[in-house]
């Protein structure tokens, strides 16, 4: 028997886990504000030197960006890669967190995706 890859089950507990809790939430907001800084530092400001808000993207975004940029340079990319793989490993790697936190939140409260405790087998 075929089944599908991702069924639409499978694609509910992965939205929610990225966007559907507190943790999650609260990251991604930081994120966008953050992402809403540089912006503004970048068009807005006047700097004699380059700025180094954009660093702080890549605090909340590491470790896995940094994953995607060896994973690119190692697929032959040069030394910055373009611009579109430095915003989709940006995006990609914030989400792929945020997911993880999910998880994790779900773990630390020992909820299965259907609302029930996990219970030890013979519990």
């Amino acid at each position: 028997m075929n089944r599908p890859v991702m069924n639409h089950q499978h694609l509910r507990t992965l939205v929610r886990l990225t966007f559907g809790n507190a943790a999650s939430l609260i990251y991604l907001g930081v994120v966008a504000a953050t992402a809403v800084f540089v912006t503004v530092d970048t068009l807005f400001v006047a700097h004699e030197d380059a700025s180094f808000a954009g660093v702080w993207l890549f605090f909340l975004a590491a470790p896995t960006v940094f994953l995607f940029f060896v994973g690119g340079s190692l697929w032959g990319a040069e030394s910055g890669g373009p611009a579109w793989f430095f915003y989709l490993a940006l995006v990609v790697s914030v989400l792929l967190q945020s997911l993880a936190l999910g998880w994790f939140v779900r773990l630390v409260r020992g909820t299965t995706g259907r609302g029930r405790t996990a219970r030890p087998q013979g519990a």
